[in-house]
């Protein structure tokens, strides 16, 4: 699946232009109680359809029903099947752990409207427009958008951990090491409360 940086883009990451700083360590973002008897990592790609859908018609019910409640430890692993897909995860990732989820949610809920372009710059632009609304400021966001080799190393290790799970597609979830493919609430609940009563 292997993707490239050729971002193309005056400025913005490009293996060609990659600085020789330390890449940022990176690590999966979670919520919900660390020591939940279920954890669930959720394999998404802020430009998928079915993952928009998923945290439209699911995750909602499952925040508020099973992480907000301390039963379930949700992480979520990104992937990247195209060179939005990436920014986007870039753009979340520069707002840290106070505004990850945050920005996820106005991602998937504005799926239809940041990608919609084949200019890569009004592309940039509206994933800016996001960050902004985080509370995020531009030079700030340009620092996180031109960190090439941070970019690289989530390409690669987004890879080895589908590898690892044996992730095909998304939106893919490992509930409590198993993996499970898109799915209902309904079916979701039911796998979740058997989980719990073990």
């Amino acid at each position: 699946m292997a993707l490239t940086l050729a971002f193309g883009l005056g400025g913005y990451a490009s293996a060609q232009e990659a600085a020789p700083a330390a890449v940022t360590e990176l690590k999966d973002f979670s919520i919900g109680a660390p020591d939940a008897k279920v954890q669930i990592i959720e394999y998404a790609s802020f430009t998928c359809p079915h993952c928009a859908n998923f945290h439209e018609t699911v995750f909602k019910s499952l925040k508020t029903d099973y992480i907000d409640t301390g039963k379930v430890q949700f992480t979520y692993r990104e992937v990247y099947f195209d060179r939005p897909g990436l920014w986007a995860a870039m753009i979340a990732r520069c707002g840290g752990d106070m505004r990850y989820f945050g920005i996820s949610d106005i991602l998937f809920e504005t799926q239809q409207e940041w990608p919609a372009s084949d200019d890569p710059a009004v592309i940039f632009e509206n994933l800016k427009k996001i960050g902004r609304t985080a509370g995020m400021d531009d030079a700030a966001m340009d620092v996180c958008m031109k960190d090439a080799n941070t970019a690289q190393a989530m390409i690669d290790r987004s890879e080895a951990n589908m590898t690892a799970d044996g992730v095909e597609g998304t939106p893919t979830l490992m509930i409590n090491g198993v993996k499970h493919s898109n799915m209902t609430y309904a079916d979701l609940k039911a796998i979740l409360d058997e989980e719990l009563a073990k």
